[in-house]
């Protein structure tokens, strides 16, 4: 070919720039009119094709392990959020009241590289969306659900380094991160019985603590020491072949600061809390796999365990095989008693479970059992010392130094008034004379009441008694009657 024939360098560079200008807009209308999920999914199909010939090895984590929550990614997502990376171009930033920084999460598909011992590897998050129909719902009424994972790649004649060493230490890190800024979170379920249920959280508010909570100091003591010893017998647990956890049932009136207790205990321990409501929940199975998602370090509360769960008479056979119970319409006992104290109880280390009630008689005596609800606790109205400790919160003071305060003191011991009950009235004003001068009025006025009640009581009793007697007494006139005639 002649010189003369070929292309000039004006026009070689216009065809160079036309085609620039062909490749960007195409990969803006990809970007555009292609998902980001599809795009992910898209790159992922083309870089495993292609890793054959690659000498590189990729390990992949994914958020769950079969219905369980994979900690390696839970503290890879932890490690990775303090590296970010210039590569990495997509994040989600969150910061809730009592968090001390920003909160950084991924979102979509993103790479970040790391070293470790002069290796080097490279983080990729994969998020991928996929829609779930149920039953219940038109075709495009459907629940996207989120399968995410990390995919960590790097030379293979690292394999073992990696594998023996790197995961070890993104976990130990994970885990002191976690302890520097731990955070207890509330969880709670989201969605409904015909669609996909899961936790989500928020952070826990609540000031509860022992040292400010209203009740008896010996059993504040005998509480603190079960949650101390329970914490530090791994090792006794494994031993005697019982899952690593704890039962506690809390009973008595509302009002007798229940869910203060369960806020102190989550505060002591530094626990996560799950809080368990039935009423979303139908099948046992949705029940397993949601308490299996739950973490270890955390404390799962069921309120109100008398009115929650259908417990039907175990000893009465069913007469008709035909009839079956329709597994979509209720979760059991049984469904619960075989994860709290069956097979499934050891998925998952130190566990507090607590179930609160305002009326104890009425639980099914399988749960009452220790290894279900170990430690019972009952819950009872106000003392004369714990009206000091509540006097103490609310009013600041200690001492005696007003005379409606030992009146006060006086007129509880014989009264059943709940700790709600008298916080109400401390807050009522700022000054404290006025509150406990409030409180002493409440104080009598409910004597009053009770007084009142319990003579209307009488009453009710002796006109029963009456009538009774009366209804005898005509029986045996009649009776008598009736001799005679004869």
């Amino acid at each position: 070919m002649s010189l003369s024939s070929m292309p000039s360098a004006a026009t070689m560079f216009q065809a160079y720039a036309s085609i620039s200008t062909a490749i960007t807009m195409f990969k803006t209308m990809i970007h555009q009119l292609v998902p980001q999920q599809v795009q992910c999914y898209i790159e992922t199909k083309i870089r495993r094709y292609f890793r054959p010939n690659s000498s590189d090895v990729t390990l992949v984590i994914e958020e769950r392990d079969g219905m369980g929550i994979n900690d390696v990614f839970t503290s890879a997502e932890i490690y990775l959020s303090a590296r970010i990376s210039p590569e990495f171009q997509r994040f989600k930033i969150t910061k809730r009241p009592k968090d001390t920084g920003v909160n950084v999460k991924f979102g979509n598909c993103g790479k970040i590289t790391d070293s470790f011992e002069e290796i080097e590897l490279v983080w990729k998050f994969v998020n991928e969306a996929k829609k779930s129909i149920s039953r219940f719902q038109d075709d495009d009424e459907g629940d996207f659900s989120e399968k995410r994972s990390f995919e960590l790649s790097f030379s293979k004649q690292h394999k073992e380094r990696i594998l023996n060493a790197y995961i070890p230490f993104v976990l130990n890190t994970a885990k002191t991160m976690r302890n520097e800024k731990k955070i207890i979170q509330l969880h709670s379920l989201s969605g409904n019985c015909y669609s996909s249920i899961n936790w989500d959280s928020v952070n826990l508010e609540h000031p509860s603590t022992f040292e400010t909570l209203a009740l008896e100091p010996a059993l504040k003591k005998t509480i603190i020491q079960d949650l101390d010893r329970f914490l530090k017998r791994k090792e006794f647990y494994r031993r005697v072949g019982k899952a690593w956890k704890r039962g506690y049932l809390l009973y008595g009136p509302p009002g007798t600061g229940k869910s203060s207790l369960v806020a102190a205990i989550a505060n002591y321990l530094k626990f996560d809390i799950y809080d368990l409501e039935f009423s979303n929940i139908k099948r046992d199975a949705d029940l397993r796999r949601l308490l299996l998602s739950t973490k270890n370090r955390s404390i799962l509360v069921i309120e109100d365990i008398d009115c929650s769960v259908t417990m039907p008479e175990r000893n009465v056979a069913r007469t008709n095989h035909n009839i079956r119970r329709d597994r979509d319409q209720e979760i059991t006992l049984g469904g619960l008693l075989n994860f709290i104290d069956g097979l499934w109880s050891s998925c998952g280390d130190e566990r507090i479970v607590i179930f609160t009630t305002n009326h104890k008689e009425k639980i099914d005596p399988a749960l009452l059992r220790p290894g279900r609800m170990d430690m019972h606790i009952h819950m009872s109205y106000l003392t004369s010392e714990s009206f000091t400790v509540l006097a103490n919160n609310y009013l600041e003071i200690s001492d005696p130094l007003y005379n409606s305060f030992k009146e006060a003191k006086q007129l509880i011991e014989g009264a059943q008034v709940t700790p709600a009950e008298v916080a109400e009235q401390f807050m009522k004003s700022e000054d404290p004379h006025v509150c406990l001068q409030s409180l002493v009025k409440f104080l009598k006025q409910k004597k009053i009441n009770e007084q009142m009640e319990k003579k209307k009581q009488q009453e009710e009793e002796e006109a029963n008694t009456t009538d009774n007697d009366k209804q005898l007494q005509r029986i045996k006139t009649l009776t008598t009657d009736n001799s005679l005639q004869s």
